[in-house]
């Protein structure tokens, strides 16, 4: 029988962490999408007209598109044209990378055999909680309520805002007073890039709240399996899937560095400690969810160690007594026994067991989410060494 929409098993085989809520059902309804986030270059070419093109319109009307009325002409804004130009699209299509890539994982919990028949009431329970979340309207109104009162007001105004003449805005007494392009940047353009994004990290939450809940259960979890992470491999394999939403943000932080380098006469050096936080949060949110099976795969790994102990001991005593104090039937050859492939079959096995790994989380993972949250980063270099020394010192280290 064919599970219906909305059944367990319809959610297991097809769980999706952007497919739902309310923002997906407007876009639905304005056809910017289908049910499966369809049409995305739509969604990023309607997106970016009302974020980008408005800014660009009202900012000649200003007379401050280009020239030298303000120090930060709209034209020369590397991060306002990078926000939404890049940064932005790379989260909408974002959502459809994750959401073929993630189609599928729930599934495998079930068909790898990792949920035994006695908590899978308890593991649908699970599912379905994230799916709630994932659609909650109360969710999305107070995403959109932060924006506007601590995202703009408060983290933009402070800490975002240029301290020199911009086309947006003119610092006055302590304050900035914004030009005609700014009203429209303060109250439509950054709150729906700051929405997306915020929204990107709710959804993260979502999927970090089913690891743990999930990890809570006893799952079937097999040491011996090949991946070498009792099984949970896969989980892994999907993180990839967040790259776009790592690019993005170090897109938005090479942005705001380039205005920081070219208009307030600050170096790259001097935001070492920024570069490296940025990384190492957003790498983190990605990961460290998975490290809620810890603690279970080491449970899992203990047991397995110990009950394989046991066996190859008792292997063992059986194959020396067989082999080596004069057991075996005189008419049984050494030479073509099964007994000694049966004993490195055994080996083999515990070792697998014992080189388990207990942090579902690969190295050659790590290093490419690292390197994809630096990648924006890296033509800020140029403000450092010019591109022809950059060359001849490349030159240098490859020849």
């Amino acid at each position: 029988m064919t599970a219906r929409a909305g059944d367990p098993q319809s959610a297991q085989d097809d769980f999706s962490l952007v497919l739902g809520g309310p923002l997906f059902q407007l876009f639905r309804r304005m056809h910017l999408t289908g049910n499966a986030l369809e049409l995305v270059r739509r969604r990023i070419v309607v997106i970016a007209l009302v974020a980008w093109v408005p800014l660009l319109v009202l900012s000649i009307i200003d007379g401050k598109a280009a020239g030298s009325a303000v120090k930060v002409p709209f034209l020369y804004d590397i991060d306002v044209h990078v926000r939404f130009l890049i940064a932005l699209p790379l989260l909408i299509a974002a959502e459809l990378i994750v959401h073929q890539r993630m189609r599928a994982v729930v599934g495998q919990f079930v068909s790898q055999g990792l949920v035994p028949d006695a908590v899978r009431e308890r593991f649908d329970s699970v599912l379905a909680g994230a799916l709630r979340l994932r659609n909650s309207v109360a969710a999305e109104v107070l995403i959109i309520a932060f924006v506007y009162i601590v995202g703009i007001f408060v983290v933009w105004r402070f800490y975002g805002a240029l301290s020199v003449p911009t086309w947006y805005a003119a610092p006055e007494g302590g304050s900035i007073r914004p030009h005609l392009a700014g009203w429209w940047y303060f109250f439509v353009s950054l709150p729906i890039f700051q929405f997306i994004l915020l929204r990107w990290y709710f959804r993260l939450f979502i999927w970090m709240r089913f690891l743990w809940q999930t990890s809570r259960l006893p799952l079937a979890y097999a040491p011996m399996h090949p991946d070498r992470m009792g099984g949970i491999g896969f989980l892994s394999r999907v993180s990839h899937a967040f790259a776009p939403l790592l690019v993005a943000q170090g897109a938005l932080l090479a942005g705001t560095l380039a205005n920081r380098i070219l208009f307030e006469g600050a170096v790259l050096t001097s935001f070492k400690l920024e570069i490296a936080a940025v990384v190492a949060v957003a790498v983190a949110v990605i990961l460290v969810p998975l490290l809620v099976f810890v603690a279970p795969l080491a449970t899992a790994k203990r047991t397995a160690l110990r009950e394989y102990g046991q066996l190859a001991r008792r292997y063992v005593d059986d194959f020396d007594a067989k082999w080596l104090r004069g057991r075996a039937p005189a008419d049984e050859p050494l030479i073509g026994s099964a007994d000694i492939q049966s004993l490195a079959d055994l080996g083999n096995s515990y070792e697998v067991v014992r080189t388990m790994r207990t942090v579902p989380i690969t190295r050659d993972t790590l290093i490419q989410l690292v390197a994809m949250t630096l990648l924006p980063i890296v033509p800020l270099l140029l403000t450092m060494i010019s591109l022809e020394e950059l060359f001849k010192q490349l030159l240098k280290i490859v020849l």
